[in-house]
Parts: structure tokens; sequence; C-alpha cells
């Protein structure tokens, strides 16, 4: 199995006339990595989206790598002959986990949305909030080594937009590529590896993309070797690293980051040694 998944002057245009939504597309996702794409309405993001999810195919170009993929589209087709939980269920035994494996997950991750409620509830019937957690759970269920998330926060109330970017924080620690697409300029901000935007049918990479990253950050303090690295996992969930004696650190974190980081540390081998957690100032408490 290929995990990278590499496009290569890859351009789509629909019927033999049409003009041209990409062209020249060359864009490499690998392991562990979190990629952004922005770009105006209507400039090609989605049907990009949809050419790494091999759900569309190029005009021209080639698409090599074959990670197991999960896709959650722009818009989800609720109106399916299933309850909640029927239907993750039947996507995971699709994905290749055992029955009983696949309820298990589907329960999971309804709970972790905030939607273990309306598990037996008929898609049909689900509010479109609802909908919209039981298409993301349905790309997390089987640990994809791709996600590819268009407009994956819309529709979702707070709670489950911050389990989304946990989600997705996870994804990446354990080795998974994700990319996404969001009209939030604030979405993991500072978080990705890369950033690109579509352009006149183009693909272009942002250079600011390595920023220091905006909004809220947790501190966190570890001791482990003097000297020593961190985890790759937990190197690449960090926005600053400071060692203030030997053997203690100063980890600052995107606070949607910070679970992920220490259960990384935490399972580490050898394991570092959590000192504190400072959570981010509540705004609501500024003088």
């Amino acid at each position: 199995m290929h995990r990278d998944l590499r496009l290569t002057a890859v351009g789509r245009r629909y019927g033999i006339r049409g003009p041209w939504v990409l062209r020249g597309v060359d864009l490499a996702l690998a392991p562990g990595t979190l990629t952004r794409v922005e770009g105006a309405n209507g400039t090609g993001k989605s049907t990009l989206l949809r050419l790494l999810a091999r759900l569309d195919a190029p005009t021209e170009g080639r698409i090599t790598g074959r990670p197991r993929t999960a896709y959650v589209p722009e818009r989800f087709p609720s109106a399916l002959p299933f309850t909640a939980a029927g239907y993750l269920t039947h996507l995971g035994t699709v994905h290749g986990l055992s029955r009983a494996s696949a309820a298990r997950a589907a329960d999971t991750w309804l709970e972790r949305f905030g939607a273990g409620a309306y598990g037996g509830t008929p898609m049909a019937r689900l509010s479109k909030g609802s909908s919209q957690k039981v298409a993301v759970a349905q790309a997390l269920l089987a640990d994809p080594e791709l996600l590819v998330l268009d407009e994956a926060w819309s529709g979702l109330d707070t709670a489950a937009r911050a389990e989304l970017e946990r989600a997705v924080a996870e994804r990446t620690a354990a080795g998974g590529a994700v990319v996404f697409v969001d009209h939030d300029p604030r979405r993991l901000a500072g978080a990705p590896d890369a950033t690109y935007t579509v352009l006149d049918g183009g693909l272009k990479r942002r250079s600011d993309s390595g920023s220091t990253p905006v909004g809220p950050l947790a501190l966190v303090t570890v001791q482990g070797p003097h000297g020593g690295q961190l985890p790759p996992d937990a190197a690449r969930t960090v926005a600053s690293v400071e060692e203030t004696t030997p053997g203690t650190y100063r980890l600052a974190v995107p606070a949607s980051h910070s679970d992920v980081l220490l259960r990384t540390l935490l399972t580490a081998r050898p394991p570092w040694h959590v000192v504190s957690v400072a959570p981010p100032p509540d705004p609501g408490n500024r003088p």
C-alpha cells in the first residue's frame, strides 16, 4: 500500500470542450501532514478534493499512491434508508471492520460528537447538524490513512467543531494525512504543514503557512531526557518548545491539540512526565 498520494500535472474539465477547472496541478500529500486548501467560491477546491479522494478521475495528468481514504463531502446525502448507527455500522463493514467492531466504532464516534442519543434515529429525520455529525463520523470509523474534509465543520455545534479538530490532530499524530477546506480562516490556524490557494485553475503554495499559530494556546510543562528530542508525533503538534531547565520543557500547543499531545507523551517509550497543564486564558476574564 502506497500511503503517499501525488498529483502530477493534473487537469480536470467537464465535457470535451468544457473550460478547464484545474490544470497543471502538482501536489504531494505525505503521511503525518496537515494541508489546507483555500480559494474563492467556484475556483475548483471541491473538484481538487474529489480528485484527492479518488472519487473523480483527472482529464489529464497522473495520480499515484493508494492510501486508505475517507471523505466528508460539502453536501452529505442524509435521506438514506438507515438509522444513524446502522449506517455507520454498515460503512464500517465496507471498510473491512467486523460487524461487532464497526458497531463499537459507530457508538464511539457518535458519542464523541454528541450524537449518541440519535443512534437509533432514521437518517432522514436527523437535523442538519446531527446529519453532519454522522457525515464526519463515517469518515473516521476505520482510521483512514488520508482524510479529506470539504467544509466538514459547517453545521456542527461548538463542541463538535472542537472534537473534529481533536480528531484531525489524532489522525496526523498517528501518521495519517489530512487535507481540508474551510471557510473560516481561523480553523486550525498555524497547524497546517502547508497551505495552498486554488487560483486561475492552478495551485499555489502560500509561503507563510508555517507561521506561528494564532488562537488560544495551552502551556504544557513536561520532563524528559536532558538534551533529548520530543517524540516525532509530539513535535508535529506543538507550536513552540523551550527547555527551561535541564530535562524540563515548556510546550505551547493549540488548545484543540493538547489532548493529543498529552496522549503522545504519556505513551512514548520511554514515557515523558507531565508536570502541569495551563489552559488558555479565558477571554471573558481579561481586564
